[in-house]
C-alpha cells in the first residue's frame, strides 16, 4: 500500500510540473501549447501599427497568436503536417532561412565602403546615379518560337513598325503595349547599349516562350538627391557582394563535395 501510495504521489508531482500556466514569460497557454512573451514582443513589431495604443495593440496581436495557435493544431490533427507537401515547404523554408542567415552574417561583416569607392562605384553605374532616367516603352509582344524565316527579318527590323510588318505578314499574332522603366534596374553594359540606339530604333528581349520588341519613345530625367544616391550605391554595393560572395561559396563547396545524379538529370555540359 505505502509503494503504491508512493507511486501515485509522484505521478501527481510529475503531472503538476508538466502542466503548463499562463504566467511569468508565458502569456497564454492554448490547449497545452505555451505563447511567449518573447513571441508576444515579436508579432507586436511586426505588426501592431504605429501609434497604436500599446495595452489595446498587445492585445489585439495576442488574440491573433491564439487564432494561429488554434489553427496550427486543427492542421495537426488533420495530419497536414505529416503530408509531402507540407514536408517539401518546411525543409525549403528551413533551408530558405538558413541561407538568409548565411548572407546576414556576410553583411553584418561587411566594412562600409570608402567615399572613393562609392564614387568609383557610381561611375560604373550611370544609369543608376547620374544619368538616370525614367523611359517609355512601346512594346509589341509576341509568341516564341517563329521559323528562321521571320527570326531573320525581325533582327533587321529597324522599328517597331517594322516589327509588326515582319510578324503580320507570317500571320504571327502579337500584342502592343506601353511600360515604363527606370533605368536604375539596368545592368551598366544593357544600359550602354540601350541608351546608345538612335532615336525609334526597336531592339528585342527574347523569353523563353515569348519575346518582346521594344522602342523608347519617351526619357524623363530621374535624379536622385545625395544623400539617396549614397545610400542607394552602398545598399547596391553590398548587393553584390553578396552575389559574389554566394557564387564564390558555392564554386568552392561543389569543389569538395561529392554529387551525384539520376541518370537524365545531369546538369547540361558547357
Amino acid at each position: 500500500m505505502r509503494q503504491r501510495i508512493l507511486f501515485l504521489l509522484s505521478v501527481a508531482i510529475i503531472s503538476a510540473s508538466c502542466k503548463k500556466e499562463a504566467s511569468g514569460q508565458t502569456v497564454a497557454v492554448v490547449n497545452g501549447e505555451e505563447i511567449t512573451a518573447a513571441e508576444l514582443n515579436d508579432a507586436l513589431s511586426k505588426n501592431a501599427p504605429q501609434g497604436a495604443n500599446t495595452k489595446e495593440a498587445r492585445a489585439a496581436v495576442l488574440q491573433q497568436l491564439v487564432d494561429r495557435k488554434l489553427l496550427v493544431q486543427q492542421a495537426k490533427k488533420d495530419g497536414l503536417d505529416k503530408s509531402p507537401e507540407f514536408i517539401n515547404q518546411q525543409r525549403r523554408g528551413t533551408e530558405d532561412l538558413l541561407i538568409n542567415m548565411l548572407v546576414s552574417r556576410k553583411v553584418n561583416t561587411t566594412d562600409v565602403p570608402t567615399p572613393a569607392q562609392i564614387n568609383a562605384f557610381e561611375a560604373s553605374h550611370p544609369g543608376m546615379f547620374g544619368r538616370r532616367e525614367s523611359w517609355t516603352l512601346s512594346q509589341i509582344v509576341y509568341p516564341l518560337p517563329v521559323s528562321a524565316d521571320v527570326s531573320a527579318k525581325l533582327k533587321a527590323a529597324q522599328t517597331l513598325d517594322q516589327v509588326a510588318d515582319a510578324l503580320t505578314g507570317a500571320k504571327v499574332q502579337f500584342q502592343r503595349s506601353t511600360r515604363q522603366i527606370d533605368t536604375a534596374v539596368l545592368p551598366p553594359p544593357i544600359y550602354t547599349q540601350l541608351s546608345n540606339l538612335k532615336p525609334n530604333e526597336a531592339f528585342i528581349v527574347p523569353g523563353p516562350d515569348k519575346a518582346v520588341a521594344s522602342v523608347i519613345t519617351e526619357r524623363q530625367p530621374n535624379p536622385l538627391t545625395p544623400d539617396q544616391t549614397r545610400q542607394v550605391a552602398i545598399a547596391a554595393m553590398k548587393r553584390e557582394q553578396v552575389g559574389t560572395f554566394l557564387q564564390d561559396r558555392v564554386k568552392g563547396l561543389k569543389t569538395g563535395a561529392k554529387i551525384e545524379y539520376q541518370p537524365g538529370f545531369e546538369p547540361p555540359k558547357k
